[in-house]
């Protein structure tokens, strides 16, 4: 790269500190987002001769700054995102231009979107610049810049090839086979070898190119069944995304090996005993995997609160067959009609499963607050203990609202005192949350009522009572505990993390609240709090716009992940945060489990620093992967079943309300949580005009469709293989 200078001593010093440019030039850059009116200024300067260093001086000359705060401000700003280097005052474009690791989300003929691994908005890729690759694949994107109508780039690398696969449903429709993918390729590749697949059914395909280098061509390598069939669906939607179903014979044997053992004196006597302590268990009624366990005793001063987990790690060793295996899975996936687990049963149900009346080993976290709700100490001890009650979140429930039969109360009689002070701690440590300006978003899971033959029958909202709150307040605490105890001892270690939302969606958000009419001031500083989206969100609460408000603060949030970096969790209003509570089902909370195990044990900082770091980065990684791997998996499983359940009621009549807003038309959402898209057109009168925010307004007849408003609809159709559902109104 050459630079033009008038000063030669000054182009000397430059050429000869390229690698200086360069060091700068190669650190990571964000993902591109509009610039500010007077980040424009300069850039426009600088685009205009890409190739010359200005000094600092000689651009605020030349960009017609006449404030020079404004102009510093615009400049570091756009220094620390990547878009320019400034070596002490020297200022040159960014000529790497911007990169980012993603992967690929979509494909079309012609064009293809990337999505970047650390979040942001999508790029799109024009088709001479896809280098080949497939959706899956993770690729490296260059040349990343801001339009009008979003992101565009292009990959100028494939760093990781995916299976090339995909699933979908064999269709005759055009006289030839081909093939209605379920993923977001764009197109219906022909396929050449149907191998005894008929048309209706739902395989998995293996994708060729054809000689234009198009995806284009694909034969059938497995077939589930008939593609009309949730339960079909699931099948392949867990070999569509990957999720390891089977465990293999080796790792059950070790398993069952592990299971064997049970529990030793040589156990016992390195732990302390809480077997005499009222210990008991909340967990959903089905539950079989009982990895935690609460202890509340009340005090002169206080409560001290024991957090009880399985003691995991004590049976799963590093690089042992079942912890391979594990890290592969990374967590446990819950589907409708089933879950697929991170541990094989030997492990999750049977030795590690805190089961009531028998002894089990746990890892405790005892932790000591004031009445005001204030963590004054903690500590982590390997334990023994024997759970006094198999407690169920609904009956729980029942005894706070004063519904519980006798028959419950008695259940609940060895632990009556315990279950008392746990409710009280419980509300001061909500109560403190609140203070913290922590967000409560509102819940809008779904639980699905399957019948026998395991077709989805009924779907109800997913109830969130005391009970599971009261639990989900010691989950918090524990995990708190966790994170500051590693951070005192300054050892490897995985933090959850959910990092300050992005300016550009916080301007959508605003956009949306502004349509909305809910006042938004909070948002407009340069970096909102936690507080002021709970604000935002108290704003929203009770009104048709509730459900709307609270989803699409949920997608202006980032996406929480594992990090060996403790970079705090803005949802929980947190500096300090892990997850210690479930290593049943979750990885991370397995290592961090044997990281802190190996403190305990006697292990020195030193030793363990170089013992672990490589581990805990390689677990932090592979586990986020995981996590978003199954929550696309189970959201996709949902849609299915939502749609086996509206295909036998096609052509009834329910009542919803609106919940989103389109171009096209509007999303309709039943009081049972079933969601489907109401086009536009299906109106007589279908004159309407879209606000581009949050409105549909017909210009005949002046009828408005916005968020809230109450409609009835008719099912007019629904497929389970692709999981849509449309709807048609059921009156004029």
């Amino acid at each position: 790269m050459k630079f033009k200078t008038n000063n030669k001593n000054k182009s000397k010093r430059i050429r000869s500190g390229k690698k200086d440019f360069k060091e700068k030039r190669d650190k990571k850059v964000n993902i591109p987002r509009e610039l500010t009116f007077y980040e424009s200024r300069i850039m426009n300067v600088l685009r205009r001769d890409r190739k010359r260093v200005f000094s600092s001086r000689e651009l605020y000359r030349i960009s017609g700054f006449e404030d020079k705060a404004s102009f510093y401000d615009a400049l570091h700003s756009l220094e620390n995102e990547g878009y320019i280097i400034n070596d002490n005052h020297d200022i040159v474009l960014n000529e790497l231009k911007r990169e980012c690791e993603g992967e690929i989300i979509s494909l079309s003929k012609g064009f293809g979107f990337v999505r970047p691994i650390d979040g942001g908005e999508d790029i799109f890729i024009p088709g001479r610049d896809l280098m080949g690759a497939y959706i899956g694949d993770k690729v490296l994107v260059s040349d990343i810049e801001k339009s009008k109508d979003g992101l565009n780039g292009k990959i100028v690398r494939v760093i990781e090839k995916s299976r090339s696969v995909t699933t979908g449903t064999v269709s005759f429709e055009n006289y030839y086979p081909e093939l209605i993918p379920d993923n977001n390729l764009r197109y219906n590749p022909i396929i050449t070898h149907l191998n005894g697949a008929k048309e209706g059914d739902k395989v998995l395909c293996k994708l060729y190119k054809d000689y234009r280098d198009e995806w284009s061509e694909c034969k059938v390598i497995k077939i589930f069944g008939e593609a009309e069939c949730a339960r079909v669906c699931a099948d392949a939607i867990i070999e569509q995304y990957g999720i390891p179903s089977v465990f293999p014979e080796d790792v059950l044997k070790d398993a069952e090996d592990i299971s064997a053992k049970g529990i030793t004196s040589e156990d016992l006597n390195k732990r302390i005993d809480l077997r005499d302590k009222n210990i008991f268990t909340i967990d959903g009624a089905d539950a079989k995997d009982l990895d935690d366990a609460i202890s509340v005793e009340k005090t002169e001063t206080g409560y001290i609160l024991g957090v009880h987990i399985a003691d995991v790690s004590h049976y799963v060793k590093g690089r042992s067959l079942v912890d391979e295996e594990a890290m592969i899975r990374g967590t446990s996936v819950y589907f409708a009609d089933r879950v697929i687990p991170m541990l094989p049963e030997y492990i999750s149900n049977g030795i590690c499963s805190l089961n009531a009346g028998t002894d089990k080993l746990a890892f405790s976290c005892i932790m000591n607050f004031d009445f005001a709700g204030k963590m004054l100490s903690y500590e982590f001890k390997k334990s023994v203990i024997n759970s006094k009650v198999r407690g169920v979140y609904s009956e729980v429930n029942e005894i706070f609202n004063g519904s519980a039969t006798e028959e419950t109360l008695k259940k609940y009689e060895p632990v009556k005192a315990e279950l008392e002070n746990a409710r009280e701690l419980a509300l001061i440590l909500k109560k403190n949350m609140g203070s913290r300006g922590t967000m409560e978003i509102e819940s809008d899971e779904s639980r699905f009522v399957l019948d026998e033959n395991g077709v989805c029958i009924d779907i109800l909202p997913r109830e969130i009572g005391e009970a599971q709150g009261l639990i989900e307040q010691f989950m918090i605490s524990a995990n708190i505990a966790a994170a500051k105890f590693s951070q005192e001892l300054n050892i490897p270690f995985l933090y959850r993390i959910h990092e300050q939302p992005e300016p550009q969606r916080v301007r959508e958000l605003v956009t949306l609240l502004k349509a909305l009419g809910i006042p938004c001031r909070e948002l407009l500083k340069e970096k909102p709090t936690t507080a002021d989206f709970a604000v935002i969100l108290e704003r929203a609460k009770d009104t048709e716009a509730e459900s709307l408000v609270s989803k699409q603060v949920l997608r202006t949030m980032e996406k929480a992940r594992y990090s060996v970096e403790p970079k705090g969790h803005f949802g929980l209003a947190l500096k300090d945060y892990s997850h210690f509570t479930s290593p049943i089902r979750r990885y991370p909370d397995t290592s961090i489990h044997r990281i802190l195990s190996a403190y305990l044990e006697g292990e020195t900082v030193e030793n363990i620093v170089k013992r672990y770091t490589a581990f805990a980065e390689a677990s932090a990684a592979d586990s986020s992967a995981a996590e978003i791997r199954a929550m696309r998996a189970e959201r996709d499983c949902e849609d299915c079943y939502m749609a086996e359940y509206l295909k036998n009621h096609l052509g009834e009549e329910f009542e919803g309300e609106v919940s989103s807003v389109t171009r096209n038309g509007v999303f309709v959402r039943l009081s049972n949580t079933a969601e489907g898209f109401l086009p536009v057109v299906l109106y007589k009168n279908n004159n309407f005009v879209f606000d581009g925010a949050v409105t549909q307004r017909c210009t005949k007849t002046g009828k408005i469709l916005t968020i809230g408003t109450k409609l009835k609809i008719k099912v007019a159709s629904a497929s389970i293989a692709t999981g849509k559902v449309d709807f048609a109104p059921a009156q004029e």
